[in-house]
């Protein structure tokens, strides 16, 4: 049985390494912004309640951190850009001979800050596309697509991803529970109070999860010859240095020629040894994720940004920093970005919350008779009808009245009618 209604995971994790691929290859503020924007955009429109898919704010604010960081360095330690426009000059720190090269304090250009900028930048934005996969792709599907070689370490991998959404929900539920008991949840006594049970929660989830794992014959392995597992080796080891010795040769000027086969052939002998290797696992799959075509669309999306911006022409994706020029968003690289966007028109909707229609029950099968067919009218929405108390009729009445009482010679019609009426109200 398979679960079509769900997006592959790793379709979510090939769209966003694209971005990041594109966020890569260029330092333009504007294309950097334009490519959070895209992913902020498509993880707000396809986001669910889930704990992981409340971490990309926490990766949003990091980025932050990250440029803020990277901004304090290059004030303290300097830029390796030459610059003209000083801002400010520090008393700088002298230093012994072997440090030669490292300085702390001097002077600060606006051409160095600038170039800081661009870097910090270029750093969150990579940070944001890692969130935005963090936020859309479930951990526990992506490790049951893996292959069966990849099980164990897919295992270690799943667990260091969730450990960041984890940690954001505990913090959070936690500094909600404060609020509520009118303790104070900001500041540096109250995160150290907070850290004690994020520790704890932490722990208790780890060894539930060991548990599991052992409960569910995590580790155990089918016995293959030894034949099967020396190929198996050799075939994963070759691959993966083939796949080295190809991206090497294609990303050096001196390697342009072998670099595209030897990528090619180490990239085949990886996939042989994962096919092989995949014999040794003896677990099964329950409702394996279907790559359909919404999958398809989504990867493509981000597979189609980094290639046309790895095509883009290079001036327009650094601009200039000495001497200091304003950077321009270049049209092409811009409309190959948009492309970013088309998840949010074709994956998943988000699931809206269920509703009930005001004074209506819910649907519920109606009596049947012995040969399985409903009787008439049964089973319908109706409205709900709530009889009155005597102590509500009397209320309705005026407060302290009291009913006026009934003759005692009137007919067990006339009271009969009188409850009936009341029933009715």
């Amino acid at each position: 049985m398979r679960n079509s209604g769900a997006l592959h995971a790793g379709a979510w994790w090939i769209w966003a390494l694209g971005l990041a691929a594109a966020a890569s290859r260029t330092t333009n503020p504007l294309l950097l912004g334009l490519l959070v924007g895209v992913a902020g955009y498509v993880v707000a429109a396809r986001r669910t309640d889930a704990p992981w898919a409340r971490s990309y704010g926490a990766f949003l604010k990091l980025g932050l951190a990250v440029i803020g960081i990277r901004l304090v360095f290059a004030v303290l330690l300097g830029s390796p850009i030459p610059g003209t426009h000083t801002l400010l000059t520090l008393p700088e720190v002298p230093l012994p001979g072997w440090a030669r090269g490292v300085r702390i304090g001097g002077r600060v250009t606006a051409e160095g800050l600038v170039f800081a900028l661009y870097d910090g930048l270029k750093l969150a934005a990579l940070l944001v596309c890692v969130g935005a996969a963090n936020a859309l792709a479930n951990p526990a599907r992506l490790l049951k697509s893996l292959p069966g070689a990849l099980y164990e370490a897919g295992v270690a991998v799943v667990v260091a991803m969730t450990f960041a959404p984890n940690l954001v929900a505990d913090v959070a539920r936690l500094r909600a529970a404060r609020r509520l008991r009118g303790r104070p949840d900001r500041g540096p006594k109250a995160l150290l109070q907070v850290g004690v049970p994020v520790l704890e929660g932490a722990l208790e989830r780890s060894v539930a999860m060991a548990a599991a794992m052992d409960a569910r014959g995590y580790g155990r392995t089918a016995q293959v010859p030894r034949s099967v597992r020396h190929v198996t080796n050799v075939l994963t080891l070759g691959g993966l240095t083939g796949v080295c010795a190809g991206t090497y040769g294609l990303l050096a000027d001196e390697g342009a020629g072998y670099g595209v086969p030897v990528l090619l052939l180490g990239l085949a002998a990886a996939l042989g040894g994962l096919l092989l290797g995949g014999r040794r696992s003896v677990r099964t799959r329950y409702r394996p994720d279907v790559w359909g075509v919404r999958a398809w669309l989504v990867s493509g999306s981000g597979i189609a940004v980094a290639v046309l911006m790895a095509l883009a022409p290079e001036a327009p994706l650094h601009p200039g920093v000495v001497p200091l020029t304003a950077p321009v968003l270049p049209l092409g690289a811009a409309g190959a970005v948009l492309i970013g966007l088309l998840p949010a028109f074709v994956g998943v909707p988000r699931p809206r919350p269920f509703t009930v229609s005001r004074g209506l029950r819910p649907r519920t099968p109606g009596p049947q008779t012995p040969d399985g067919l409903k009787l008439p009218g049964t089973g319908t929405n109706q409205p709900v009808r709530r009889l009155r108390t005597s102590g509500e009729a009397a209320i309705s009445g005026g407060l302290g009245a009291a009913a006026p009482r009934k003759r005692e010679g009137a007919g067990q019609g006339q009271r009969k009618s009188t409850h009936d009426d009341e029933a009715a109200q």
